[in-house]
């Protein structure tokens, strides 16, 4: 499954885990998806859309 909002474009982002001792471990943070269908047009489709913007309402679910 792609790890990106196809409506928002929140995508994987990258950093660091900074331990007791001050190192820095490279890791990624992956954004919270899921492959809705989605009617756009009158026409039902599935994309893969960010936890946040079911939320908000930014997409029009066939549920």
């Amino acid at each position: 499954m792609a790890k990106y909002c196809e409506l928002c474009g929140k995508g994987t982002m990258s950093g660091h885990r900074i331990t007791h001792s001050d190192k820095k471990i490279k890791r990624k943070w992956k954004p919270n998806v899921r492959k809705v269908t989605v009617v756009e047009k009158g026409v039902p489709s599935r994309k893969t859309v960010c936890t946040r913007c079911i939320r908000a309402g930014k997409v029009q679910s066939t549920i």
